[in-house]
């Protein structure tokens, strides 16, 4: 009796998609949810070992005007769109290829959180292949349906200006430096 690899056990990876996508030698974009935030990683793969090249939590929405008593609803569709446009301008603007997304073991279903997201990539510059209409209305996009109100048209507009300063922190992956070895005399 064969038994299953422990990651796709734990309903954490679909391995025939990946090996597609690492076949592909493209870059990846991939979206996870936690409790609190969306997670977003820009990914190279070499030899099947990925390397985060810019990563980004919801979190940093706050610092674009998003309300700290909104906090509890980063993971909303207006924050995954945002996020979808913070993160594409980001890539748009570091010059890197336009990625492949990777939603892993998310099902993907029409007008969702995650093709709020897709739709943000998109308004952003990302040339990404998709379909209008399974990206959601722009009255929930916009937050029309919460109960908590955010000033949605200022946190994009602050995003949509977003310019390569000190003040705009995203997470760079950088190589560590290999420590030099000395020899005992």
């Amino acid at each position: 009796m064969k038994v299953a690899k422990r990651r796709r056990r734990e309903g954490k990876t679909d391995y025939a998609i990946r090996i597609k996508l690492l076949k592909s030698e493209k870059p990846r974009l991939v979206f996870r949810k936690t409790n609190k935030y969306l997670v977003v990683q820009y990914l190279e793969s070499k030899e099947a070992k990925d390397s985060i090249k810019i990563g980004m939590t919801s979190s940093a929405l706050i610092r674009y005007g998003w309300p700290k008593k909104a906090q509890g609803s980063l993971k909303s569709l207006p924050a995954c769109y945002l996020m979808g446009i913070l993160f594409g301008k980001t890539i748009v603007s570091k010059k890197l290829e336009s990625p492949i997304v990777d939603f892993g073991m998310y099902r993907v279903l029409s007008k969702s959180r995650l093709q709020g997201f897709v739709k943000g990539l998109v308004d952003s510059g990302l040339n990404i292949n998709y379909n209008e209409e399974f990206f959601p209305s722009e009255e929930r996009i916009e937050g029309g349906h919460l109960k908590n109100k955010i000033p949605f048209g200022s946190v994009k507009a602050n995003i949509e200006h977003l310019k390569e300063t000190e003040d705009h922190k995203v997470k760079t992956v950088k190589k560590p430096k290999t420590a030099k070895t000395t020899k005992n005399k």
